[in-house]
């Protein structure tokens, strides 16, 4: 996990380089959760990422959500992640949890 001077160093760089990008960070989580409040991942208009908000479906959720922020809306976004799928489901994420994470666009 990087930790926070790390990620903004990481996005002033982005932001230097004139590289649009989205800042996903964990602001509430229930149950068991592979990340805990705080986490933050970086992701770009082109699709690189930096740092996790946990992997999996979850992820990818937020990576979606970031890239409407990026290059639709310009607004942040609420997204809720559940980790409840039954064991053996396509999805598989049982972690047996849910986390709410604010994703938002960094201007550059």
């Amino acid at each position: 996990m990087m930790i926070d001077r790390e990620t903004f160093q990481k996005l002033a760089a982005l932001k230097d380089r004139g590289i649009d990008a989205a800042l996903a960070t964990i602001v509430e989580t229930s149950g068991s959760t592979p990340r805990g409040v705080g986490a933050k991942m970086i992701i770009c208009a082109d699709g690189t990422s930096y740092g996790t908000v946990g992997g999996g479906c979850g992820e990818n959720e937020v990576r979606s959500a970031a890239l409407r922020c990026l290059l639709t809306t310009q607004t942040p976004e609420l997204v809720e992640v559940s980790l409840l799928d039954d064991l053996g489901t396509k999805g598989g994420d049982v972690c047996g949890g849910k986390m709410l994470i604010f994703v938002e666009p960094i201007p550059r």
